[in-house]
């Protein structure tokens, strides 16, 4: 009988709120992030096998054409996780890993960060491994600093270089129209355009009691990457303005762009605002979802 195949969500990471509020020796930029995670994103399947191998699907999956398979975080998670196992004697077999690919690449989404972090929460079932939170934590920091707070998709506060996390309990559902012109984003050039480096710190709770409440912290704050971001790529003002059009409760950039969402009261009216943005703009990337919650 054949092994069976497992599969995970990668959830998409949004920035609600990101300050910069830095910049370290080595280069890291400091954040101050509020941060959720839709129930939209990639997903990631393994199953045991003879042979390790991997393999991209899905409506993005073009855009890694002709990558290095050595540099996916995918792999990368992989090896890492396997490498641990083995020095501290617990057995690792040949995996066959699969990403279906959802997300829009260098899309402010986190896509291959939350890829990253599905992919090790996925191994350490398949291969039956007992590992602190720490050292997942640690593992998943070696990836990328966006990882470690992919690894539970719950909504937080990361600081520092995103490695400071705070869970931000509870959280109420709130339902999203994610939107893309289709357009990739360098994270370092936006970073590297920044007019200043040292902006004012987060202003949030670590509890939102309600859709009202969360909707007045997100407005009171903003992310400080828009702007270089909207004037190296206009499709992003673009973007907003599609969304702005809709009525939403809010709208914003996520990450670095060029990815942008926008807030709505209710599940009807978010889909109906993606129907009319599909309609305008038939080549962009639109979905509706919604933000998991946490009680």
């Amino acid at each position: 009988m054949d092994n069976p195949t497992h599969s995970v969500t990668a959830h998409a990471k949004v920035n609600l709120a990101l300050h910069v509020t830095g910049q370290r020796n080595d280069g890291y930029h400091l954040i101050e992030s509020l941060v959720a995670f839709t129930d939209f994103g990639d997903k990631i399947s393994a199953k045991l096998t003879d042979k390790n191998s991997f393999e991209t699907k899905g409506p993005f999956a073009s855009a890694l054409a002709g990558e290095d398979e050595n540099t996916n975080l995918i792999i990368k998670a992989r090896d890492a996780l396997a490498r641990y196992a083995t020095e501290n004697g617990m057995q690792v077999k040949p995996v066959s890993l699969m990403c279906e690919k959802n997300l829009p690449v260098a899309s402010g989404l986190g896509g291959g960060s939350a890829d990253a972090a599905a992919a090790l929460n996925l191994l350490i079932k398949l291969w039956e491994l007992e590992i602190s939170e720490r050292k997942l934590t640690e593992i998943a920091l070696g990836l990328g600093a966006d990882v470690p707070m992919c690894i539970k998709s719950e909504p937080l506060i990361a600081k520092g270089i995103g490695e400071d996390i705070k869970p931000v309990q509870p959280f109420p559902k709130c339902y999203m129209v994610l939107a893309n012109p289709r357009v990739a984003v360098s994270t370092p050039v936006i970073f590297k355009a920044l007019k200043t480096k040292q902006n004012g710190v987060l202003n949030s709770k670590p509890k939102f009691n309600g859709f009202q409440e969360l909707l007045a912290t997100i407005k009171a704050n903003r992310n400080d990457l828009q702007e270089p971001a909207m004037e190296h790529c206009p499709e992003i003002a673009e973007c907003l303005n599609a969304l702005f059009k809709t009525k939403p409760a809010c709208a914003r950039m996520s990450g670095s762009g060029a990815s942008c969402f926008a807030l709505y009261d209710n599940e009807d009216n978010a889909h109906a605002a993606a129907q009319t943005i599909i309609s305008d703009h038939p080549n962009w990337f639109v979905r509706p979802t919604f933000l998991r919650a946490q009680i």
